[in-house]
């Protein structure tokens, strides 16, 4: 049987989705109060190949493996042939032999789904250019447990059409919510991605009215990785963007603000939004974890009666 592979939120059904939200929060529940006894995956092999830099990727992978009883193995084209030129394929098919499971962390997504189609073994898409779907495990899985179920709310995106914002997309197509984007002209997520969505996503650019009795708000840097060489250029198209406290009190009595991390103070964000009680992204960043264990468990073991 071929594998199953999580690039995109999109690889998964709605229901699939939903029970790994309720399947991370109770493997959540499960590790805080017995501790990393749970380990279903002995002797089980994560092979992560990393192309980006990252905190908490790698930590949260790398613990969850070692929490569920196996391994992981940490790759960079340093450490691999990869980095010497070997197709990718080739790698996927020799990794296949050896690991249960491969994360990758890349720039061009369509190496993810060239190293996907060749391997043999699930492989999970850590962050490209164009998705970052754990992340969106981790963020659903927050609401989720601050404000109880998502399906019908809003949620609003603030600043560039990024990779992020892309998943956010996704996310209000499988989860059933509303999505406002507010973005500078110039900076819009790719017209396909957002055209799939329908009516769960819309631009709105003003960001305050965007902001108007949202749910939830989140935003992520205005560079990301690979783009640094344009950050003077993208402050300027971003004035005017910065999600502060004012913002906040534009929302919903009860938004929560979600950021994926590392946030640039005095940028997309004020400088003490993150000390906001309605910052929730320290349980956030936690979450991946959770979340991940949850999707680690699910393309090796498949669904687990609670």
């Amino acid at each position: 049987m071929a594998p199953r592979h999580f690039l995109t939120l999109m690889d998964f059904s709605s229901q699939e989705l939903e029970y790994l939200i309720q399947r991370a929060i109770t493997i959540k529940s499960g590790l805080k109060q017995h501790g990393p006894v749970y380990v279903p995956l002995a002797n089980r092999t994560m092979a992560m190949i990393f192309e980006k830099s990252s905190t908490r990727t790698r930590v949260s992978f790398e613990t969850a493996m070692a929490q569920f009883g196996g391994h992981a193995l940490f790759l960079s084209p340093r450490d691999t042939q990869l980095g010497r030129g070997e197709p990718i394929e080739d790698t996927a098919r020799v990794l296949s032999e050896m690991v249960d499971v491969v994360m990758i962390r890349t720039f061009a997504h369509k190496n993810l789904e060239d190293f996907a189609a060749a391997s043999s073994v699930p492989v999970i898409n850590a962050l490209s250019d164009d998705y970052h779907p754990c992340q969106l495990l981790a963020d659903i899985q927050t609401w989720t447990e601050c404000r109880g179920p998502v399906r019908g709310k809003t949620a609003v995106w603030i600043g560039d059409g990024n990779n992020m914002c892309h998943s956010w997309i996704n996310a209000a197509r499988q989860f059933d919510f509303k999505l406002r984007i507010s973005c500078p002209e110039g900076y819009e997520p790719d017209a396909a991605i957002l055209e799939a969505a329908g009516e769960h996503a819309q631009i709105v650019r003003d960001p305050m009215e965007a902001a108007r009795g949202a749910d939830l708000i989140t935003t992520d840097v205005w560079a990301s990785m690979g783009q640094e060489e344009e950050q003077a250029i993208r402050e300027a198209a971003f004035e005017g963007y910065q999600v502060d406290e004012a913002m906040l009190d534009c929302a919903d009595d009860n938004v929560i603000f979600l950021h994926c991390l590392p946030a640039h103070r005095g940028e997309e964000i004020s400088t003490t939004l993150l000390d906001d009680p309605r910052a929730v992204v320290w349980q956030e960043a936690g979450n991946r974890l959770h979340a991940q264990k949850a999707l680690i468990e699910f393309l090796l073991l498949g669904r687990i009666s609670d």
